[in-house]
């Protein structure tokens, strides 16, 4: 079975109403579309075909991902499943008032920053154990995961790049210290997948 197959079951027994829905064909997500195009200036126009998107159990998927390698695929519902989790420890209206208002739903919004840091130090994490340490140490995705928080891919939502680097030092520092003592921590843990305690 395919890294991606055995993860959406994996998903499925923990969160038994999880399911994934084409983005291009459902109403909400065409209105979150024509939503962000308006608030970010036509700056963010990638909804419905790069970005993934958790809303309660549902995972709204954009047009690339029926064309993804697995591997890709799997980092991708790595990352998701942090976000479904976060949901679940934190409650929905919790999670929504974190992401959309502190500090500003525009241009500071440190929530959102913090919530996504987790979910993205997965995505690390998962391509570390996947496609190889020096993969998650690649200029190329550093480059794209900085540009998520300073930009306009989620509203400008932290645009402070020295300090969003600093997050990503550290996580690489924690990463390859699991690496380096497998002994003392257990890669397919809990932990590694994106569950911490409230």
């Amino acid at each position: 079975m395919e890294l991606a197959a055995r993860l959406i079951d994996e998903i499925a027994e923990e969160f038994p109403r999880f399911r994934i829905v084409d983005k291009r064909g459902d109403g909400l997500s065409r209105a979150i579309d024509r939503a962000l195009k308006i608030v970010t200036i036509g700056k963010q126009s990638g909804y419905l075909t790069v970005y993934h998107t958790v809303i309660g159990d549902t995972l709204y998927v954009p047009d690339c991902w029926h064309d993804a390698p697995d591997v890709e695929r799997a980092i991708v519902l790595r990352h998701e499943r942090v976000h479904l989790r976060q949901r679940r420890r934190l409650g929905l209206p919790l999670m929504a008032f974190l992401y959309f208002l502190p500090i500003f739903p525009l241009g500071l919004a440190y929530g959102r920053a913090r919530i996504e840091w987790e979910a993205y130090t997965e995505t690390l994490r998962a391509t570390a154990e996947l496609c190889g340490l020096g993969a998650a140490r690649s200029p190329e995705l550093r480059a794209q995961i900085v540009r998520r928080f300073t930009g306009p891919d989620y509203g400008w939502m932290w645009p402070f790049e020295r300090q969003v680097q600093r997050w990503y030092d550290a996580a690489l520092e924690l990463i390859a210290a699991d690496f380096a003592h497998p002994d003392k921590n257990d890669l397919g843990s809990t932990r590694a997948h994106g569950e911490h305690a409230a």
